[in-house]
Formats: C-alpha cells, sequence, structure tokens
C-alpha cells in the first residue's frame, strides 16, 4: 500500500514539475517552434513525396531527467544546407485569397546547388578557428574559459531571430548595419501598415541600431533568470550561427574615418576630448565636436592609434565596440560557428549564408559602397605612425588576424 502510494505521489510531482517547464520555456521555445512548423492557411499547396515509416524501436517510458532533454522536443537543428522542395502546383493561381499578410516560409527553388568552392571556403575558415582554439601556438585573454565563465554583459553582440532558428553575432564597421536590418525583416518586429516590412533599405537608420529591435542573449536573464545561460547552450547547439569579420587594422581605419572625422557629437565628448587632452597639447579642448571643426581640431589617426595602445584606455573603460577586438565581442573559442563571412568577399558569402539560412525567398542582402575603405590604403593611413606602435598595435589585434585568415602586414611591420 505504502509503495503505490508513494509511487502515485511521484507521478503527480513528475507532472507538476513538466507544466512548469512548460510555462517556463512556452513564451520564447515552444511558441517560435510552432509558428516555423504550422502550415498557414490558406495559401498554395505544395506536394510532398510518400511518407516512408521508420521501424518502431521499443522505447521503456521514463520521465525526463533533465531540462535539455525536454527542451530539445522543441527545437530542431538550425545548421545544414537546405534539399530544395518540389515545384510548387501553380494552375490555380488565378484564384485568390482575401488580401491580407500571409508569412512566406516556402524554400526557394534553386537548379544549381551551392558551387563546392564556397563550401570549401567555409570549412577551412572554421577549421582554422577551431585549429587555433584547441592549441596553445596562440593566447589571449579569455580564450580557455567556458561559455558559462563567459559574463552576461559580453553577449550582448548575439542576437537571435526564434523563427526562423539564427543567432548573429554583429561586428561594427563590418556590414552590421544592413545585417541588423536583415536580422529585423526575419524577426518581423517592424511593421508598415500592418504587414511586416521587407525592405532592409526602408528601415530607418535609428532602428538599425535601437536595441529594442533586436533581442539578445544579455536579455535572457531578464526573461528567464537562473534558467538564462541554459536555454543559451540549447539554442547554440540547434540555431545556426554567423558572424562577418574584416582585416583588422581596416575596420580600425574605417571607425576612425566614421567617429572622428565626421561630426559625431557623442563620440567626440566620449573619445575625442580625451585624446585631445592626453596626445594634442590641448588641456581644455572645445565644448562641442561643432566648436572644434570650426577651428580644425579633431584627434589624428595617430593619436587614435596611441589611445588604443595606452593602457589607461582600459582601466577607465573596455574598449568601445567599434575597436573592441572581435574575439571579445562573439567568443569563437566558445562558440562554434557555422558560418563566417568576410566582408571583403561580402556578396558571395552573403548569397551563399541566406541560401543556407533558407530565407533568401524572403529577403535579398542590400549591397552599398558608402564610407568603404580599402585595404589598399593601409599603408597610406600609417605612414604617420611610427615602426614600434605598428608592431604594438599588431600584437593586440593579433588574435583577430589569425583567427580569421588575414595575413600579418608585413609591409607595415617590417620596414
Amino acid at each position: 500500500m505504502g509503495t503505490s502510494r508513494m509511487f502515485r505521489i511521484f507521478v503527480v510531482l513528475g507532472s507538476a514539475f513538466m507544466i512548469l517547464l512548460i510555462i517556463i520555456y512556452w513564451d520564447d521555445v515552444g511558441a517560435s517552434h510552432l509558428y516555423l512548423h504550422t502550415p498557414v492557411s490558406p495559401g498554395p499547396k505544395i506536394p510532398h513525396p510518400p511518407h516512408q515509416q521508420r521501424p518502431q524501436t521499443p522505447r521503456t517510458p521514463s520521465f525526463l531527467s533533465d531540462i535539455d532533454a525536454f527542451v530539445n522536443q522543441f527545437l530542431e537543428p538550425g545548421t545544414g544546407e537546405p534539399t530544395d522542395p518540389v515545384q510548387p502546383d501553380t494552375s490555380n493561381q488565378s484564384e485568390k485569397s482575401d488580401e491580407q499578410y500571409i508569412p512566406r516560409r516556402e524554400w526557394k527553388i534553386h537548379l544549381t546547388p551551392v558551387a563546392a568552392e564556397l563550401r570549401e571556403r567555409q570549412e577551412l575558415r572554421r577549421r582554422l578557428i577551431r585549429e587555433l582554439c584547441a592549441n596553445d601556438s596562440m593566447l589571449f585573454p579569455g580564450k580557455n574559459r567556458s561559455f558559462d565563465d563567459i559574463p552576461n554583459k559580453e553577449l550582448d553582440h548575439l542576437i537571435v531571430d526564434d523563427r526562423h532558428g539564427i543567432i548573429y553575432c554583429y561586428v561594427p564597421k563590418v556590414a552590421c548595419s544592413n545585417w541588423k536590418r536583415i536580422m529585423i525583416i526575419l524577426s518581423e518586429s517592424l511593421l508598415q501598415d500592418g504587414v511586416p516590412q521587407r525592405d532592409p533599405l526602408a528601415i530607418p537608420q535609428d532602428l538599425v541600431h535601437n536595441s529594442s529591435m533586436h533581442f539578445t542573449f544579455n536579455k535572457f536573464w531578464k526573461r528567464y533568470g537562473k534558467f538564462a545561460k541554459h536555454l543559451m547552450k540549447v539554442k547554440l547547439k540547434k540555431y545556426t550561427k554567423f558572424l562577418f569579420v574584416r582585416d583588422p587594422f581596416v575596420r580600425l581605419i574605417s571607425a576612425y574615418r566614421n567617429k572622428f572625422e565626421l561630426r559625431n557629437e557623442d563620440f567626440y565628448r566620449r573619445f575625442a576630448q580625451v585624446m585631445l587632452r592626453r596626445y594634442a597639447d590641448q588641456p581644455t579642448p572645445p565644448a562641442s565636436v561643432d566648436e572644434a571643426f570650426a577651428v580644425g581640431l579633431r584627434p589624428s589617426f595617430s593619436h587614435f592609434i596611441q589611445y588604443l595602445l595606452d593602457p589607461q584606455t582600459e582601466r577607465d573603460m573596455p574598449f568601445n565596440e567599434h575597436w573592441r577586438q572581435v574575439y571579445r565581442l562573439c567568443h569563437p573559442c566558445q562558440i562554434q560557428y557555422d558560418f563566417v563571412g568576410h566582408l571583403e568577399t561580402a556578396e558571395e558569402d552573403a548569397e551563399h549564408l541566406l541560401r543556407q539560412l533558407r530565407v533568401d525567398n524572403v529577403v535579398e542582402f542590400p549591397t552599398s559602397h558608402r564610407n568603404l575603405t580599402a585595404s589598399g590604403w593601409e599603408s597610406d593611413w600609417f605612414s604617420t605612425v611610427p615602426l614600434e606602435v605598428r608592431r604594438e598595435l599588431y600584437k593586440l589585434y593579433e588574435p583577430d588576424f589569425r583567427l580569421f585568415g588575414y595575413d600579418r602586414p608585413d609591409s607595415l611591420l617590417n620596414e
């Protein structure tokens, strides 16, 4: 009698625990799964090949032993190349439904596979990161820590799209504005006349970088509390993860041009005034960027490099995201990225990635050449920077050079 009562109590407690887990995870995991896999109606019917039954394997009923096993029931892998579906039947296209927004979830029909050289390019880039992270040939801060040891505030560059199972680590000055536009469109978080925006370039610049438009890993803490880290690791395992990088020195030139050669009041007050006081013999620099530009006063590129190498800079605050190293923004030794794009091959990589993500029917990556800093300009920009200072700067950014396959700039370092 006692054994039977204990068994009933165990069943009740187990059921209550499962219900509690459903309530906790449903908002972000279960709901997104249903959105992805629930048919949209009305819409054209797509024929499917006959269903082949898999042999049934006898399983012994048991309660879920941990949270991961439970969550895995709601998530499906987000990596790998898609297999194009059967061409939909368009014979009844004249029978149009009432005007209403219907999400486009069908895959784009491709007549040719992804080029072998593009697949090989991605494999080489991912393998290089794995090999450098696995051996001790190169050491840098944070390399050997676990994902659990990464502070929450350092995960704010990981943007999550649960609808499509995508995680994007954005790197400023590497086409991140356009990739953020893509993520806004995929998340359908911006409506125009009740319909989600579909044109990336129609999204206003102030909204592109508005944190409320993006759901990042850093925000998981507010929603999930102590379960946040575990849910992050589940999504990292299941979702497709990507980032884009560029030559580290060229990225620094681009950051300087954008933030200090243009009138930017925020960056002038936070950084330019500091550089002018420390390195340009300006103990009381002008109070505003307009006043500084009016008298032709701004920090030089050489001042900017001095600022990066000055130990006082990091003691005051961490590097700003526009010149912080990529390994500190995206943690490539703790997160195994499925796709590593380079700005130097942006068009090819963007087309390949959107196809791999199975969203190239929904959105196209906008091409833009505004403020494009060419790698060939490096020698001109660094001509005013002393040789020893260049070598120190390379040591500071060497992990980014090596992790992402960029050659050591010998022409700048061996004069």
